[in-house]
């Protein structure tokens, strides 16, 4: 059973980078095929990943947002998008309702006063930290803010960690329904590991 809220966060997941002419590329990014492209090379290229800059780096390929729960640390909720996808996009739709606590935590990456106004209009505690701006930092109340809900929040860090050693990090197919599947696996065994781990230290009924 899930507990002690949940965690909600992204990673970005590396797929192969597509070589195409600057025409090809704009054609592509519309989300359709150049005519001129025969079916072998169709069956070659991927459509639907996408490039994004995070701290100063290009990215290509997709993302994976996922809700952990905090106690125990497995996946309960993913969903898998192309990189440019922005986070906060996916944020309701990765809510557990099944977990006994109404703590959510997230990042600098998700603060948005009428998103946390809806929240907590549904019941949900909402610890998202807070972020300043290019012409006004935030206040010493928030950096405590921030700093009380860091630690709750990386145990996130941990999941996408113990992913990445999984090859989570990076996938080789091509398209975003064989990524979807191959993360969706990802997770699960994840879950599966985790679940052995806590099992084998007594951290869980069974």
């Amino acid at each position: 059973m899930a507990r002690c809220g949940q965690i909600v966060d992204a990673s970005l997941v590396q797929a192969p980078v597509q070589r195409n002419k600057r025409e090809e590329a704009e054609t592509v990014k519309e989300g359709t095929m150049p005519l001129g492209w025969k079916p072998h090379k169709r069956a070659q290229k991927d459509v639907d990943a996408k490039w994004t800059r995070k701290h100063g780096k290009n990215h290509f390929g997709y993302k994976l947002h996922a809700s952990v729960d905090k106690r125990y640390k497995l996946i309960r909720k993913i969903a898998i998008t192309h990189a440019a996808v922005a986070d906060t996009t996916v944020f309701e739709e990765l809510l557990d309702l099944s977990n006994t606590s109404r703590d959510v935590y997230a990042d600098r990456g998700y603060p948005s006063i009428e998103r946390e106004a809806r929240l907590k209009q549904a019941g949900w505690r909402v610890h998202i930290q807070r972020r300043g701006h290019a012409t006004k930092g935030i206040s010493k109340t928030q950096k405590r803010r921030n700093r009380a809900i860091a630690t709750p929040r990386a145990r996130v860090e941990h999941v996408f960690g113990a992913l990445a050693q999984m090859g989570g990090k990076l996938v080789r197919c091509l398209g975003i329904v064989r990524t979807t599947l191959v993360l969706h696996l990802k997770a699960a065994s994840y879950n599966l590991k985790r679940l052995v781990f806590m099992k084998e230290r007594g951290l869980a009924p069974f």
